[in-house]
C-alpha cells in the first residue's frame, strides 16, 4: 500500500518552523502525512494545528468539513471537562464526593464497599465495579434502566484499586450532572462548553430514563474536536475566558490508572496519556480511531476521524493513525 511506501522512506523537512516571528511551515511538509491520510481507507479526516493555526486538513472523498460524526468514547473525555466545569462551580463538592449522595439506594446495597465509591473513581475507572463496556455492553444499553443496571453490577475489586474500563462510570456521571445542574448533561455542554467555545453542541443519544449518554455516541465535528484540544492545550483558557479549571486540565492529563489492554497507556480524569516517539501526548480516544492528541510541548493538535464499521483491518488502523503522528507530523514539526 501507498502509505506503508511512504512511512519506510526518511522525511525530508524543507522549511522549520520560526516560532519567534510565527511563520507557518511550507506546506510540503507535510504533505507525506497527508498522503499517508490519504492511503487508509478508515481514515476519514486529518487535522493538525499548531500555535493555533490549521496546518494540515485531510478530509476523504465525500466527507464534509463540518459535518458531525459519533465520535464514541471521546465523549467520556468531554463528559469529564463538564465535571471539572461543575466543580468549579460548585455543583458538584469535589471528586472525593462519595457517589452514594447521588443514587441514596447504594446505602442499602449488600455490599458496602458500593458506598465508598467516588467521583474520581468514576472519572478515573477505578470504581470496582463490573464493567458494562466489551462482552457486558449489549446487555447494558438493552436494559430498562442504565443507571440502575450499573450500581447492580458486583464489585470485583475495591474503589481505587485498579483500573477497569467501563462506559457505565461515565453514564454515571452524566446522571450525576443531571441531578446536579437542574438541566440535561446536552443542556449543560452547550450552556458551559459549545457557547464559549462558539460552536453548537448536537443533540445525542439517551438512556430509557431521558439521561444523555455519558460516555459514548456524542456528536462533533473534527472543527469542534480541535477546538476541545486547543481548550486543553492552553490549559482550559478559551479566548478569554478561563472554561476549565487548570488544575483539571492537569489532573486529566495525569496518568492515575493503567489499561490492562494498553499496558503502554495510562488513564486520568477521562483522557489517556502515552509517549509518541519521545513526546508526551495527552488525548481522548474513540473505537475505530477517533482521536484528539494534544502535545503541550509542542503546542499541537492532531484531530481524526475514522469509520466506526467493525473489520479485520481496525486494529491495525490505531497503529497506522500514531505512526503518521510519530513518524511524519511530530517530526515535521518538532525543528
Amino acid at each position: 500500500m501507498r502509505w506503508r511506501i511512504l512511512l519506510a522512506l526518511p522525511l525530508v523537512l524543507l522549511l522549520s518552523i520560526d516560532r519567534a516571528h510565527g511563520q507557518r511551515p511550507a506546506p510540503s511538509t507535510l504533505d507525506a502525512a497527508r498522503d499517508a491520510a490519504a492511503g487508509l481507507p478508515r481514515l476519514r479526516s486529518l487535522v493538525v494545528a499548531q500555535n493555533g493555526q490549521t496546518l494540515l486538513e485531510y478530509f476523504a472523498k465525500g466527507v464534509a468539513a463540518g459535518r458531525v460524526t459519533n465520535v464514541k468514547s471521546v465523549s467520556k473525555s468531554v463528559i469529564s471537562t463538564l465535571v471539572g466545569i461543575a466543580i468549579e462551580r460548585r455543583l458538584i463538592p469535589g471528586v472525593r464526593q462519595p457517589i452514594v449522595t447521588y443514587f441514596p439506594e447504594l446505602a442499602r446495597d449488600a455490599d458496602p464497599r458500593k458506598r465508598r465509591i467516588t467521583i474520581e473513581d468514576l472519572l478515573t475507572m477505578r470504581s470496582g465495579l463490573t464493567s458494562t463496556s466489551f462482552d457486558n455492553y449489549g446487555a447494558w444499553v438493552s436494559s430498562r434502566n442504565w443507571v440502575d443496571y450499573v450500581l447492580r453490577r458486583p464489585m470485583i475489586a475495591d474503589r481505587g484499586e485498579d483500573m477497569e474500563y467501563s462506559t457505565g462510570n461515565t453514564h454515571l456521571l452524566s446522571a450525576i450532572l443531571t441531578k446536579t445542574t437542574r438541566q440535561s448533561t446536552w443542556a449543560f455542554a452547550q450552556q458551559q462548553l459549545g457557547t464559549p467555545l462558539g460552536f453548537t453542541v448536537s443533540r445525542w443519544a439517551r438512556d430509557p430514563q431521558g439521561i444523555y449518554f455519558g460516555g459514548n455516541d456524542m456528536l462533533l465535528s473534527p472543527g469542534q474536536m480541535l477546538s476541545i484540544g486547543q481548550l486543553y492545550l492552553d490549559r482550559g483558557r478559551g479566548g478569554s475566558r478561563q472554561i476549565v479549571p487548570v488544575s483539571w486540565v492537569d489532573a486529566s492529563c495525569t496518568g492515575l490508572g493503567r489499561s490492562r489492554f494498553n499496558p503502554d497507556q495510562t488513564y486520568g480524569y477521562g483522557w489517556w496519556s502515552r509517549d509518541f516517539a519521545g513526546r508526551q501526548g495527552c488525548f481522548a480516544w474513540g473505537y475505530g480511531g477517533q482521536y484528539i492528541i494534544v502535545f503541550r510541548d509542542l503546542n499541537l493538535v492532531v484531530v481524526t476521524t475514522s469509520s466506526t464499521e467493525i473489520g479485520d483491518e481496525r486494529r491495525d488502523h490505531r497503529r497506522q493513525i500514531f505512526d503518521i503522528v510519530e513518524r511524519l507530523v511530530l517530526p515535521a514539526l518538532s525543528r
